[in-house]
C-alpha cells in the first residue's frame, strides 16, 4: 500500500475549510485513504473521506501526517493530497 508522510503547511492546519477541501479531494479518486499522525499504527488511522474523522484529528499547521492509500488511484490521490497539504491556505 502506498503511503506518504506529509507536513501540513496551512497555518490553521486541517480546520473546516482545508479539511473540507481535503475530504473532497479524497472522494474524487478511486482509492481508500486513511490518515493519522506521523508514526501512527495502521489501527490508529482514520477514514480520510469523513469530514468528522479528519477534523477530529485536530491537525495543526506544521504537523506531519501519515497518509495511506489503497486502490487503483492510490498514487494519484497521494499526489493530489500532498499538493493540497503543501499549499498555504491563502493560495487554495
Amino acid at each position: 500500500m502506498p503511503e506518504r508522510v506529509i507536513t501540513v503547511v496551512p497555518e490553521e492546519g486541517l480546520h473546516a475549510r482545508p479539511a473540507s477541501l481535503f475530504v473532497e479531494t479524497v472522494n474524487e479518486y478511486d482509492a481508500e485513504v486513511t490518515i493519522g499522525p506521523e508514526g501512527a499504527a495502521d489501527d490508529d488511522l482514520v477514514n480520510a473521506s469523513s469530514m468528522l474523522a479528519v477534523t477530529g484529528l485536530g491537525v495543526a499547521g506544521g504537523e506531519k501526517l501519515r497518509v495511506v492509500a489503497e486502490g487503483s488511484d492510490a498514487e494519484d490521490v497521494l499526489d493530489a493530497l500532498e499538493e493540497l497539504l503543501s499549499t498555504p491556505e491563502d493560495e487554495l
